[in-house]
């Protein structure tokens, strides 16, 4: 039996190139830990930091096949890391700025108004605005929103270009962004 305690990474990464599960294991042993304690030092969070580990060494395993390691794995993992946990901060960050804008949004409503509007007057509110814009433009928005075609299709079925079809959906989405505002997508989901 091979002591893959004594390889280089280099014979590691050989190794794992072809498949052998051992020299997985061997990687795994040799660097969890360090990888571990990094992530942790960045993201403040013991489970998280566990899942970047986890993550990493799925997606090394998930890749052994096409691996080059071209300096070591203490600096593959280095950058492996660096970038996993750029990766979740920014979801993070952008999963925060979405509640924030959410709540901006639904706090700054009158509260009184949201009481008088149901949904069902919300829904003919919508449709008389859809009504109300060009024969075109109403027309290419319908045929996206009620029927779901995409722009191939509403283009061919109305026999005009694609461009075409984007300026009359986005004058549609501006005219009723400018009635209903953040509304319009939740509003537009239940058509």
């Amino acid at each position: 039996m091979r002591n893959y305690s004594q390889l280089s990474d280099f014979d590691l990464a050989e190794l794992l190139r072809e498949g052998k599960e051992s020299a997985f294991r061997e990687i795994y042993t040799r660097y969890w830990d360090k990888l571990y304690v990094t992530a942790r030092k960045r993201l403040h969070d013991e489970a998280e930091a566990e899942e970047v580990v986890q993550d990493i060494f799925c997606n090394l395993w998930r890749k052994r096949f096409s691996f080059s390691l071209s300096k070591t794995f203490d600096h593959y993992f280095a950058v492996a890391v660096k970038f996993e946990v750029i990766n979740r901060m920014a979801r993070k960050a952008r999963h925060t700025l979405f509640e924030q804008e959410a709540h901006r949004t639904f706090s700054d409503m009158d509260y009184s108004t949201l009481e008088e509007l149901n949904l069902a007057e919300l829904k003919r509110q919508l449709e008389s605005s859809i009504s109300s814009l060009p024969d075109k433009c109403r027309i290419v928005f319908r045929l996206k929103y009620e029927k779901d075609y995409s722009q191939r299709e509403i283009a061919e079925e109305l026999q005009i270009s694609e461009k075409t079809v984007e300026a009359h959906l986005a004058k549609a989405r501006k005219v009723l962004r400018g009635n209903f505002g953040s509304l319009l997508g939740m509003l537009i989901s239940l058509l």
